[in-house]
């Protein structure tokens, strides 16, 4: 099991950005398939989007054009940078990571909008 530790969350305005972060242990590449994912009370956990180990992405059709997923291999962390955000993104966003044949998940971190 791969421990993932998110941070970054908190709470905007509606249309404000925030940037959220997915930190792996050094011993583990973030050239794997990542992606983020969010879960609010009494739903299904919802994909966001995701980068492969090449390094393409994609974007659930809610975020797309508003949500933006990079990483950066010196600080082995991967981004999910969220602009106009609406109140119906509030949500804990959790990171995974697939790795060895096994897929981790970290605690998430949460994100209110306000309108």
């Amino acid at each position: 099991q791969v421990q993932l530790e998110e941070s970054g969350g908190g709470s905007v305005q509606a249309g404000g950005s925030l940037r959220l972060s997915c930190v792996a242990p050094r011993r583990v590449s973030i050239i794997n398939n990542m992606a983020w994912y969010r879960q609010t009370p009494g739903q299904q956990r919802e994909w966001v989007g995701h980068i492969t180990a090449g390094g393409s992405t994609d974007y659930s059709d809610s975020v797309r054009g508003r949500f933006t997923i990079s990483r950066d291999m010196a600080k082995n962390t991967m981004y999910l940078l969220m602009d106009n955000l609406k109140p119906e993104d509030s949500a804990i966003y959790v990171c995974s990571i697939y790795y060895y044949g096994r897929t981790s998940y970290g605690q998430g971190t949460q994100v209110t909008v306000t309108s």
